[in-house]
């Protein structure tokens, strides 16, 4: 079938939606004329270009969002682009357009229907919903991680405390956030920043440090500039080995991962700063190796090891008590729980020596 026949639209919900008063035309296309073919001519499967479609109408949003990093994905180019080198740029844009682009979030994949890399279709008949469902847009795009961590999917391990509490992703995630608005136009990646959101948005009431008004004994004995909050209230994420890209005989793209495995790992921070002070995070592995684009071309990343393999994470799987949390050598001397020399693959210590973790320098 063509797109248009089979799109569910449900005409007497829709017409209480003030999108209802422009014609279908403004936004997909096509022609406003009583033809069956001729008012499809020149129609586009989706909104094309939607924050400048949108923005006509959204003033507010519409200029911001189209250079957020949902909309641009630019924290996939800062990693690739130094892993790699000017000349390789346009093989890497060619990938990212066969493999990537599904994953650019317009405005319709937030407020009218499901993401296209889920598989499209409307969520409520054509109604523009403010809010975007949890399960059928935010995690639908972010599954195989966030989802099964906030969902408490993997096995043995619960779900983050703030899911129990019926706490949805826009409670934390901002519409401005998401609209990249403010300092989130700005980013480059998804760590360029300030936390946003922070835990001490809503904890404003906890202190950490051996001066600190607190009964909890872990807060006392670290500071703010020690760890990250997830190294402690943190557990067990999905870490993936490496992913290779490729294409069938008939120019199909897809994608493989050769493994995954669950952990929960301590590292360095690499991303420290002055909104980033902590010495500690949890780090997770990545899915990339030497030749995951080799398809496209090869030594596509002459620069593998300028980034980690293992990267600052904070996963959406927060509890208040943790294994970690337990006794003070859950952590200390406990080697089980850091990325060092003697744990990280041999062939990813150079890329990773920024990260590893000297147990002789924990005091």
């Amino acid at each position: 079938m063509e797109p248009w026949e089979r799109v569910w639209i449900d005409a007497e919900t829709y017409s209480q939606d003030v999108h209802s008063y422009i014609n279908c035309t403004d936004c997909h296309g096509g022609e406003a004329v009583d033809d069956f073919e001729l008012a499809h001519e020149g129609q586009v499967e989706s909104v094309v270009n939607s924050p400048e479609v949108c923005g006509r109408c959204h003033v507010d949003v519409g200029p911001t969002q189209i250079d957020s990093l949902h909309s641009t994905l630019a924290g996939y180019d800062t990693a690739l682009y130094a892993r790699s080198t000017p000349e390789n740029h346009p093989a890497l844009e060619e990938m990212q357009a066969n493999h990537c682009n599904q994953c650019h979030a317009t405005c319709g994949d937030c407020h009218v229907s499901q993401p296209s890399s889920a598989g499209g279709g409307l969520v409520s008949g054509h109604v523009f919903e403010q809010k975007p469902s949890m399960s059928r847009q935010c995690t639908a795009c972010h599954g195989s991680r966030v989802k099964n961590e906030y969902y408490g999917a993997n096995e043995d391990v619960p779900s983050d405390v703030h899911f129990r509490a019926r706490m949805d992703c826009m409670e934390c995630h901002t519409a401005d956030a998401m609209h990249g608005m403010g300092t989130a136009g700005e980013q480059t990646h998804r760590y360029d920043g300030a936390p946003d959101p922070g835990c001490v948005d809503c904890h404003d009431d906890i202190e950490m440090g051996e001066n600190a008004d607190t009964d909890i004994e872990m807060h006392s004995a670290h500071d703010e500039y020690d760890l990250a909050c997830q190294v402690c209230h943190s557990t067990t994420y999905t870490n993936c080995v490496n992913c290779h890209v490729e294409q069938t005989d008939d120019g199909v793209p897809f994608y493989t991962v050769e493994d995954h495995f669950l952990g929960f790992t301590i590292g360095l921070n690499t991303n420290r700063s002055e909104d980033r002070p902590y010495e500690y995070v949890p780090v997770r592995h990545v899915p990339i190796d030497p030749d995951s684009f080799s398809f496209y071309g090869e030594d596509l990343l002459p620069n593998f090891d300028s980034r980690p393999t293992w990267v600052y994470a904070t996963p959406h799987n927060i509890q208040r008590v943790t294994p970690q949390t337990e006794t003070c050598e859950s952590c200390h001397d406990n080697e089980a729980l850091f990325l060092t020399r003697q744990t990280v693959d041999r062939a990813e210590r150079r890329a990773n020596q920024d990260v590893l973790v000297d147990m002789d320098a924990i005091p």
